[in-house]
């Protein structure tokens, strides 16, 4: 399928870097330029910046690596842009430049060296639930665990969740029976959720089939690439497309998404590649859209109401937030018996995480996440309901360094936990 690939370069985005008329109204949008104060770290910063890099103005050095790193390509800039300049992905094409200029960083190719080899992804998330207690230490049971002793690119002090002991991929058959008026659904799982977040795959599991869908969950699917095209790495974003097409054209069903970053993944950037991987694009949709879409609101407003209620809150991961996907799982928060809903101050704002961002740069990280933690605490919420398995192990590090008593946890788990066994 090489034909088909179709990765940018910095000069096929020459007409978007000159829409940008250096206005400033990405100041108000970035999250990072809001903790670091530095031009470089905004978006008309990295567009200038790119741009004289294309005009041979500027080289490219550790200074414009350093520049292009600290952008968490969460797409708000672009979101608010008066000129829809896509500066993220002028920043991927960047990185892109950059690794086949200088090659990937050494974080960067331990990274996509593994996420592209499933056997051996499963391997060391095996092994790692083994010897977790060798490893890690718990913190506070809602928390999950920190390193006890130094590790290469992660902070020792960062409050990571435990891996599971059955990753989620092997717990259930591939096709799991349904009505058989109702279409076939087919769930792409991504790492987080297979690995370290089954909780939540389990509770998509029992949603389908309280609403009565078919399911799929096809055995060879893998990675969705984005860790791959935030670290410019190209090739490994196409092995990885060609593994799943392959594994989800022998499926013809909606594919649904409960992690946002494997919804931009596999939809946004899948439809941005072209041909069979966006016909795999186009089919993809965010599982609480999807809920929403095909009833679920109204069902729940049919359950019965619990003795004890909670309050709970909501966090916009990005990759949502930037396609307008915002009201769905408010409505569903909003129809759950039980459930007292609660709009926190900053909800639509970024959380921190930026996948590689928080490696590269933690402490900047950590400084985003303090103002999230600030406005959960403000809303007294009891629980944080996010839509993605990465923002949700942000807001749980940035809980647990705040010396919060908040849980965080998925739509779909508190959705689940209502439903009828």
């Amino acid at each position: 399928m090489s034909e088909q690939k179709k990765h940018k370069t910095l000069e096929d985005f020459r007409a978007e870097i000159d829409r940008c008329v250096k206005c400033g109204a990405c100041q108000a949008q970035c999250a990072v330029y809001k903790t670091l104060k530095r031009e470089s770290t905004v978006a008309r910063g990295k567009v200038a910046i790119a741009e004289a890099l294309l005009d041979k103005d500027l080289p490219l050095n550790d200074r414009f690596v350093l520049d292009m790193s600290q952008c968490l390509l969460c797409g708000s800039c672009y979101d608010k842009c008066p000129n829809l300049v896509p500066t993220d992905e002028i920043v991927m094409a960047a990185r892109r430049e950059i690794a086949e200029r200088k090659g990937l960083s050494t974080f960067g190719k331990a990274l996509t060296g593994i996420i592209k080899r499933p056997k051996l992804m499963d391997v060391l998330a095996k092994s790692g639930q083994r010897f977790g207690s060798l490893l890690f230490k718990k913190v506070p049971e809602h928390s999950g665990l920190r390193l006890r002793f130094p590790a290469p690119f992660i902070a020792q002090d960062r409050a990571i969740p435990e891996i599971a002991k059955t990753p989620f991929r092997e717990r259930y058959p591939a096709k799991i029976a349904g009505d058989a008026d109702k279409p076939l659904v087919a769930f792409f799982t991504g790492c987080m959720i297979n690995y370290t977040y089954p909780e939540v795959g389990e509770a998509l599991v029992k949603i389908m089939r309280f609403m009565g869908f078919p399911l799929v969950v096809p055995k060879g699917q893998g990675c969705c690439g984005l860790p791959a095209h935030a670290a410019g790495d190209a090739a490994t974003v196409d092995q990885l497309a060609d593994s799943n097409v392959a594994a989800f054209a022998r499926e013809d069903a909606v594919v649904v998404t409960a992690c946002a970053s494997c919804n931009a993944g596999i939809g946004k950037h899948y439809r941005d590649m072209g041909g069979n991987y966006a016909v795999l694009g186009e089919k993809v949709v965010d599982v609480l859209k999807f809920l929403v879409d095909n009833g679920l609101v109204e069902k729940l407003a049919t359950l019965d109401v619990p003795q004890e209620a909670v309050r709970v809150t909501y966090h916009d991961p990005c990759h949502l937030r930037t396609q307008g996907i915002t009201a769905e799982p408010r409505a569903l928060l909003r129809a759950l018996p039980g459930v007292e809903f609660v709009e926190m101050d900053g909800a639509d704002r970024c959380c921190g995480l930026g996948g590689t961002f928080s490696v590269y740069h933690y402490d900047t990280s950590l400084k985003i996440g303090s103002r999230k933690a600030d406005g959960i605490a403000a809303s007294g919420a009891d629980i944080v309901a996010s839509a993605c398995p990465g923002c949700m192990m942000q807001l749980q590090d940035s809980i647990e360094h705040a010396g919060l008593s908040q849980r965080v946890c998925h739509v779909l788990e508190l959705i689940a936990a209502r439903l009828p066994e």
